[in-house]
């Protein structure tokens, strides 16, 4: 589902993705307009859904999750594939998991901290769990970009 969004919505959403700490009165300064309908037009973005939270990004080498790696999940084909991501959903060092096209069911992002955690987490999480037929991991040696930001069009 798609909502049209104005001008203004639209700068909105690009300053706040920038920085989500902007206030609404740097925001209304930046606009020419008053903080009162920053607020309003704030609220109806977040009421819609198109703005899903506020995070704080943090360096994951600091807090002892410095290795990225994505594990491609096959799911038992007598189990509904659903449970298998819904049970890997619930550990903490699971990112995100993608339901995928192709011979794999699921492409699961997971930090954690060193090798030896990552072997532990695949034996005693993914490759035990009786919803898992079979994983390929890949270990990310460096990242070149990683964002959260998504591209917003500005309105034809």
């Amino acid at each position: 589902m798609s909502i049209r969004l104005d001008k203004i919505d639209t700068r909105i959403l690009k300053l706040l993705q920038k920085n989500a700490r902007t206030t609404n009165v740097d925001i209304a300064r930046s606009l020419g307009m008053a903080p009162s309908s920053i607020i309003e037009r704030v609220r109806k973005l977040e009421d819609n859904g198109i703005i899903q939270g506020y995070t704080t990004r943090i360096n994951p080498k600091m807090v002892s999750a410095g290795l990225l790696a994505f594990v491609f999940v096959r799911a038992d084909q007598w189990t509904p594939a659903r449970k298998s991501a819904l049970a890997l959903a619930k550990f903490p060092w699971v990112l995100e998991i993608h339901d995928v096209a192709g011979e794999d069911c699921y492409v699961v992002k997971v930090r954690c901290r060193d090798t030896d955690e990552l072997g532990r987490l695949l034996r005693d999480h993914f490759n035990d769990s009786k919803l898992i037929k079979s994983t390929k991991t890949t270990i990310v040696l460096a990242t070149i970009k990683e964002t959260a930001d998504i591209p917003i069009p500005d309105p034809s």
